[in-house]
Formats: C-alpha cells, sequence, structure tokens
C-alpha cells in the first residue's frame, strides 16, 4: 500500500464533523479502496472547546488556519465554512499553495464557482463538490461521469428538504404555512432564519451549479427566477389534492429553443409522478438523458454524515489521482474548460405551461364571466373551473386551470384582474403546473 495521503478540514460543524467521523470509522475501507491511508491531519475551526462526540488525536484541532494551508504534507483540503468571502478566500489560498479542495459551498459555488474553476485549471488541482447539492445522492458526479454521454432534456427537483418538509405538513395536516415552518423549527429542520430555505435561494443556487454541469455552460443565479413558498395556503395545497396534483417547490431546467430554462418556484405536479411521492425532508431529483430516458436520483439532501459522506466520496476520487498523478483527469466543470459554451438562460416571460389560478371574489353574478374576459383578452384558455360552496353575499374563491399559456399573457391579465374595481379581495393566487411528461 502506498504512504499515507494528508487531508486538512476547515470548519467542523454539522458536515465538517461528519467528514471527520467518516474518515476516522471508516480508515480501513478507505484505504483498501484508495490503495493508500487518508489521514486526517489537522481540523481547523473557531470553537476548539465544543463536543462533537469524536476523540480526536492531540493537536489535531486547533485555530491555525496558516498552518493548515502552509502544511506541505496535507494534499487536500476540505472546507465546509459555508459563506461567501471568507470561504471563497480560503479555497484560492488553498489552490494557490497546489492543495486540491473539496468544497460543500453552494452558495460560493452558485456566485464564485467560476473563479475557483479558473484558479484550480490554471493550478492544475482538483476540486470536489458532491456535498454542495442532494447531501449524500450523487446527483454530480452522476451528470458528470455516469450520464456523459447524455445530451441532458430536462432536470427537474426537490432540492431543499426543509420546504419539502414544510409543504408535506401542509397536505398531512392542513396547518398554514407558519405553522408548519414554526413546526420544522422546533424540529431542527429550518434554521432560525429560514429565508435561503423557504425563499427558493438555496435551490436556486444548486439548481445553478446542475444546470453548468449539465450543459457546459457558466451559469449566473441572478438569472434564474426565484420564487419561494411563503405566500402558500393550506387553502392551495388542498385544492392541489382534490385535482390529483401536488405542490412541490421544484429547482426545474430544460433545453429548448432558445436557451436554456432554469427555474425555482412552486409547483403543480400529478400525484402520480414519482416527485410527488418526495415527503418530509427528503431530496429527489428527476434527470431526462436522450438516451438513458428517465432517471431518479433519491436521498437525504442534508444531514451531518449523509453530506459527510458526499463529502468523503470526492476526497476518495481525488486521492485515487493523486495516487496515479492524474488529476485533472474529470474537470470540475464536467466539460474541458475550452469546451464551455455561454448559452442563454431564457426570461421567464417566455416560459409556457399550464398554471393554477385562485381568486378569492364576491360570490355573485358575473363575477366569473369578467374574469374569464380578461384572460380571453389575454389569449388564455380555460380547462376548468372549481368552485365549492355557496355564500352568497360574501367572498368564495374560485379557482381557475388554464391551458398551456405563456408566463407574459398570464401575468399581464393578473395585474389587470387585481385591479378591477370591487371583484377581487387580495391578490390572484398563481401556481404553475407541470406537465407529467416533465
Amino acid at each position: 500500500m502506498s504512504s499515507e495521503i494528508g487531508i486538512g478540514l476547515i470548519g467542523f460543524g454539522t458536515v465538517g464533523s461528519g467528514a471527520a467521523k467518516i474518515l476516522f470509522d471508516q480508515a480501513e475501507l478507505i484505504a483498501r479502496r484508495v490503495g493508500a491511508p487518508l489521514r486526517l491531519k489537522r481540523i481547523v475551526d473557531l470553537d476548539v472547546k465544543s463536543d462533537r462526540g469524536l476523540a480526536l488525536p492531540e493537536g489535531v484541532l486547533s485555530t491555525d488556519l496558516p498552518g493548515l494551508l502552509n502544511d506541505e504534507s496535507i494534499r487536500i483540503v476540505i472546507e465546509t465554512v459555508g459563506g461567501y468571502d471568507f470561504a471563497k478566500r480560503v479555497i484560492l489560498d488553498a489552490i494557490g499553495k497546489g492543495k486540491h479542495v473539496v468544497t460543500a459551498n453552494k452558495a460560493l459555488l452558485a456566485v464564485h464557482g467560476e473563479d475557483v474553476f479558473a484558479a484550480a485549471h490554471r493550478a492544475g488541482v482538483d476540486v470536489g463538490f458532491e456535498a454542495s447539492v442532494g447531501g449524500g445522492i450523487p446527483i454530480l458526479r452522476s451528470l458528470t461521469e455516469g450520464l456523459a454521454a447524455n445530451h441532458c432534456v430536462s432536470l427537474a427537483g426537490i432540492m431543499n428538504g426543509t420546504s419539502n418538509y414544510i409543504l408535506t405538513q401542509m397536505k398531512r395536516e392542513g396547518r398554514e404555512f407558519q405553522d408548519a415552518l414554526a413546526q420544522a423549527q422546533a424540529a431542527g429542520y429550518a434554521e432560525a432564519d429560514p429565508t435561503f430555505d423557504i425563499e427558493g435561494i438555496d435551490s436556486a443556487h444548486k439548481l445553478a451549479i446542475m444546470v453548468s454541469l449539465a450543459y457546459g455552460t457558466p451559469v449566473n443565479v441572478k438569472e434564474i427566477y426565484t420564487e419561494g413558498i411563503q405566500r402558500l395556503t393550506a387553502l392551495d395545497i388542498r385544492y392541489a389534492s382534490e385535482l390529483g396534483m401536488a405542490v412541490k417547490l421544484l429547482g426545474v431546467a430544460k433545453c429548448c429553443e432558445g436557451g436554456i430554462e432554469a427555474r425555482v418556484h412552486p409547483t403543480m405536479i400529478d400525484n402520480t409522478t414519482p416527485l410527488a411521492q418526495v415527503h418530509g425532508v427528503y431530496n429527489a431529483i428527476h434527470v431526462v438523458g436522450d438516451a438513458v430516458g428517465d432517471v431518479m436520483f433519491y436521498g437525504q439532501g442534508a444531514g451531518s454524515l449523509p453530506t459527510g459522506s458526499a463529502v468523503v466520496s470526492d476526497v476518495i476520487d481525488i486521492a485515487r489521482n493523486v495516487r496515479k498523478q492524474a488529476c485533472g483527469r474529470v474537470p470540475p466543470t464536467s466539460f474541458q474548460m475550452d469546451g464551455r459554451v455561454p448559452i442563454r438562460i431564457r426570461p421567464m416571460e417566455e416560459l409556457t405551461t399550464r398554471y393554477y389560478l385562485r381568486c378569492m371574489v364576491p360570490d355573485q353574478p358575473g363575477v366569473l364571466s369578467r374574469i374569464a374576459g380578461v384572460l380571453g383578452n389575454h389569449a388564455i384558455s380555460i380547462a376548468s373551473v372549481l368552485q365549492q360552496g355557496r355564500q352568497e353575499g360574501q367572498t368564495v374563491p374560485v379557482v381557475i386551470m388554464t391551458h398551456r399559456a405563456s408566463e407574459r399573457s398570464v401575468q399581464t391579465a393578473i395585474r389587470e384582474i387585481n385591479h378591477l374595481p370591487s371583484l377581487v379581495a387580495e391578490p390572484v393566487t398563481v401556481i404553475r403546473v407541470e406537465d407529467q411528461e416533465a
């Protein structure tokens, strides 16, 4: 067996401690897979006193970041700090010293990934980031290697366990959004500040990374339409069930004429689709390749050990390359750097899909015809109308399902409906409907 390969870990929180535990507990198994032992030589964190449930060798844990970066025996650096600026500096410093890098930092990669990839290419080192999307689900390596012979027709996925847990509770228990969020926080599934999760930002970061790998193009995450779940109500979830559908926060990407669709928003999908059966904190990603057809990835999208598993899988992959002097064999961007081509991300107004519209209106004659008239003026065809329980003189929900229509037309029509005098009691709720084959 070859001599050991030194590992350094920066950040000893949930993900970092999970990765460390796996490196220690599975040391013999990993050595057999790599052909050399992997030794976690240094761990750096601001907190060196909290108990992580690991008995570390003396001197391994410290606050000495320069000592880790300057240690020539450390060949691979793991970054699990999170955030943008500090993490970027640490990663670029490690790359500048010729070290390979593994990170779980999806926010950093979505915003500054091109800088990291360019630096790694110049330095001739590898960058692994499997843990940045889907926790323990090996989706990125599948896009990069397992499905490399395919043109990606589309991908759609539940990429945030917190939002999926909230939507699951709203459906199963009829809870309103705020109640379900509070339950998620009490159960430890949502942060005290859940903004990135519930507003779709976390999912958008992950989608940007997947689009970059699937289509070989740099992606500006700001071009990805992003809408969260915070405006959904129990009433909408109930109507979706009556229509035979489920509401999920999906990240969707499709190759289409004029570029790539890339969007994150609450989506109604048929109850018979696999994604509709994904509940709780689980993640799932459905990929369609032109050769392989449908492929489904499912598993835990977060957590210490699932995410730590993905981190260590990257470490093992890079360690194998180090042993065989084959670094750079698989580019981190999936495509060779000179083979990447900028592809247009289509603006949201170019989307064409079906829509669920819920209008809160007075229960009186002529209301539906006025709404239908506005929709008809914008070439939006009504597929069905659902209205339950008459309450004369009171406000009642009217649910309209449309045929396929353009986003631009729907948004224009909704603005008009919202301004019809004495007609709508609150802004119209709009949920996009994804066709079963998508």
